[in-house]
């Protein structure tokens, strides 16, 4: 059973990190052949960040929501996240060539991705009464006190204009 931390609790590091969404989509449902080995290669690849953490990547969390799926990453940097991508004795590179010879040029699956370097200050997320989540999964979980109170002083800005409430 996952733990549930109540109370109020924030994503924190005062390093940067890289989130990277990727997933699939699957255009032909009864297509399963042409589809099946890249969700396959996908999980796999989860597989083989998960048992060797020294890759960089923090934390990861895989998502259905038909006919989509997508995993969000947490990674240390972006170069360790190109090193992945680019490792020839990894699962990437077959995967991907794997992928484009047999899928790649037909409708039937589609792949993305998107990557977001992200500064420290230049994040906030706040989590009441959840297990650890996301961000949280990645990073320091602590309690949402003093300056992590509020986004607005998770993020550093008490400069930024006050919102206005119209009743």
């Amino acid at each position: 059973m996952t733990s549930i931390f109540a109370g109020r609790f924030a994503a924190h590091t005062e390093e940067p990190f890289v989130l990277f969404l990727i997933g699939m989509r699957v255009n032909n449902l009864w297509a399963v052949r042409r589809w099946v080995p890249t969700l396959t290669a996908m999980l796999d690849m989860l597989k083989e960040l998960d048992a060797k953490p020294e890759l960089g990547v923090m934390g990861s969390s895989v998502y259905f929501f038909p006919p989509t799926a997508m995993v969000v990453q947490y990674w240390r940097s972006f170069e360790h996240l190109e090193s992945f991508a680019r490792n020839p004795d990894g699962l990437h590179i077959p995967a991907w060539k794997r992928f484009y010879h047999e899928v790649g040029k037909s409708d039937v699956v589609g792949v993305y991705h998107e990557t977001y370097l992200v500064e420290p200050g230049k994040y906030e997320a706040v989590y009441l009464n959840m297990p650890r989540f996301g961000l949280g999964q990645a990073v320091a979980h602590v309690p949402a006190t003093g300056r992590l109170l509020t986004a607005r002083r998770r993020l550093g800005s008490e400069n930024l204009p006050a919102l206005e409430v119209h009743g």
